[in-house]
This record gives C-alpha cells, sequence and structure tokens, in this order.
C-alpha cells in the first residue's frame, strides 16, 4: 500500500511540474504578445501620425494653390478673351476673306492685353501690332457694292431686247454694157441675154456670217445661262477667287454682244456695266499668318502649367 500511494504521489507531482510549466510558458508567450501588440500600437500611432501631417500639410498647399490661382483668374480670363479674338480673326481672314472684321478683332484682343498692365506680355502687343498693320495694308474690295450692282443686272436680263437676223452685206456688181462695134456682135448678144435672164433672178454673192433668230426656248435658256454667269460672279467676290469672277463676266459679255440687239440703249448700258465690273480686281494679298497668335496660345499653356505645378507638389 505504502509503495502504491507512493507511485501515485510521484505521478501528480510530475503533472503538477507539466502544468506549472506549460502556465510558465503560456504565460511567457503571453508576455512576448503584449509587447508586440505595444510595439505594432505605437508604429500605427506613428504612422497615423505622419499621414496625418502630410494631409495636412497636402492641404494647406492646396488651399494656398487655389488661393494663387484665384488672384490671378481676372488676368487669365482676359488673356483667355484676346486668344479667342485672335483666332476668330484668323478665321475672318483665311475662310471669309474678310481683312477689315479681323482688324476690329484683332485691336480688340490688344485692347484686352492692354488692360493687363504686364510689362511680360509687351512681345505679344507688339506681334498684335505687326498683324494689325499687315491687316490694314490689305486692299479693301467693296464686296457688297459688287454684289449688288450684278443683283441688279440680273434683273434687267429679261428685259434686253434680242438681235434680229443679221444678213451681211452683198457685194456690189456692176451691170454689163453693149459694146457699139458691130464686130462685138456675140459678146453683146450674150451680155443682152444675161440682162434679159437677170430681170427674172437675181443672184448677189455675200461674204459673212448669218445671225439667226432665236426661238422662244434658246432665248429662255439664254437668260437663264447669263443669269447663272452673274451669279458665278458673285459668289467668286466672296470666295476672293479672281479668276472665275473674270470668266464669269467674261462669258456673260460674250453673250451679250452676241445675241442682243447692240443698237438699243438697254444693251449698250448693259454691256458697259459688264466692262466696267470686268476692270475690277476682287482678289486681295492676305496675310499668310497671323504672328500673335502662336504667342498668346504659348503664354496661356505657360500659365496654366504654372498654376498646376502647386497642386501636382502637393500630391506628391
Amino acid at each position: 500500500m505504502f509503495y502504491h500511494g507512493h507511485q501515485q504521489a510521484t505521478v501528480l507531482q510530475n503533472t503538477v511540474s507539466a502544468q506549472q510549466s506549460q502556465i510558465a510558458n503560456l504565460e511567457q508567450s503571453l508576455s512576448q504578445q503584449q509587447k508586440a501588440a505595444e510595439k505594432a500600437r505605437e508604429q500605427l500611432e506613428d504612422a497615423t501620425t505622419t499621414r496625418l501631417n502630410q494631409q495636412d500639410s497636402s492641404l494647406k498647399s492646396l488651399q494656398k494653390a487655389m488661393a494663387d490661382v484665384k488672384g490671378r483668374r481676372p488676368n487669365d480670363w482676359l488673356l483667355a478673351e484676346a486668344d479667342y479674338l485672335i483666332r476668330m480673326a484668323g478665321r475672318k481672314v483665311w475662310l471669309e476673306h474678310d481683312a477689315q472684321s479681323a482688324t476690329a478683332l484683332m485691336e480688340a484682343a490688344d485692347h484686352r492685353i492692354a488692360q493687363l498692365n504686364d510689362p511680360s506680355l509687351v512681345p505679344i502687343r507688339q506681334a498684335l501690332a505687326d498683324d494689325i498693320t499687315a491687316l490694314k495694308a490689305v486692299k479693301r474690295v467693296d464686296k457688297d457694292g459688287i454684289v449688288l450692282r450684278l443683283t441688279s443686272m440680273q434683273r434687267q436680263v429679261e428685259d434686253l431686247p434680242l438681235a434680229s437676223a443679221v444678213i451681211p452685206e452683198a457685194e456690189e456688181t456692176q451691170a454689163p454694157v453693149v459694146s457699139e462695134s458691130v464686130n462685138d456682135w456675140q459678146v453683146n448678144l450674150t451680155t443682152s441675154l444675161k440682162g434679159f435672164v437677170d430681170d427674172f433672178i437675181t443672184y448677189r454673192k455675200r461674204d459673212g456670217n448669218v445671225v439667226p433668230l432665236l426661238s422662244p426656248t434658246q432665248s429662255y435658256y439664254l437668260q437663264e445661262n447669263l443669269k447663272s454667269k452673274l451669279d458665278q460672279a458673285m459668289r467668286a467676290v466672296y470666295q476672293g477667287n479672281d479668276t472665275l469672277y473674270h470668266e464669269a463676266l467674261g462669258m456673260a459679255q460674250d453673250w451679250a454682244l452676241r445675241f442682243y440687239n447692240q443698237d438699243a440703249n438697254a444693251t449698250r448700258r448693259f454691256v458697259e456695266q459688264l466692262n466696267a465690273l470686268n476692270e475690277q480686281r476682287i482678289g486681295v494679298d492676305l496675310p499668310q499668318k497671323l504672328s500673335s497668335q502662336t504667342l498668346v496660345s504659348d503664354e496661356i499653356d505657360t500659365r496654366l502649367r504654372r498654376d498646376i505645378a502647386p497642386l501636382t507638389g502637393g500630391q506628391s
């Protein structure tokens, strides 16, 4: 019995020792986990503090940049308006061939830039001055006046009198004379017979082209074609196409001389107006480019990059 009791006590003591050892290991592990958790908490606090500081710095940079942009906005708007006006002037020059309207737009753009009172923009104003001078040197063509005259002539076409059939003058021939000599009796006989026949049949030789009368259908098409040529000349005026303008008027003038009565006052005035219009030159030498347009666009791009730079720097 004693041996059996001693043996159970030993087993129980070993079990207690093992449990104590496990408890010690658990305590040590728990202590390590607590230290690791404390360290992780401290690292998280440091990271959070650093992130908050960075965000606060970014916010301050953003506020500063927005304040800077807001302070420069009126100037930027004036420069943008000048850029728009210059672009519109370019369209007037190259699409509509209207140098006068383009000059007014360029002067308005120069006024916008002058309001900025910025010495750095002097090169742009100098380029604007050069462009304005070049546009003012372009010869002014009264396009509206020419088109109004052509429109009035279109209405006159139906009142123009058509030419009658034109027959060239006949060649003058001398009547044969009978000789008084008896020896010329054969020739005199032939001459007398020829004179007798000429009393019944007359033949005269004419040199030249006969201009026949036009039928009503042909007259209608002639009038419409003549109006079409005048309309073509109007389009050429607004397009600044000098070649097409003169070709159309030349064709109209040729038809007026060939098919209308040149003795009528209406026809003579019509042809005189065609001659006067045909002597005018509608083509103009426009500038190939506006040097101020590139300078203004570059300045706007530079200012835009400068405004965006603080935003980019704050977010980095």
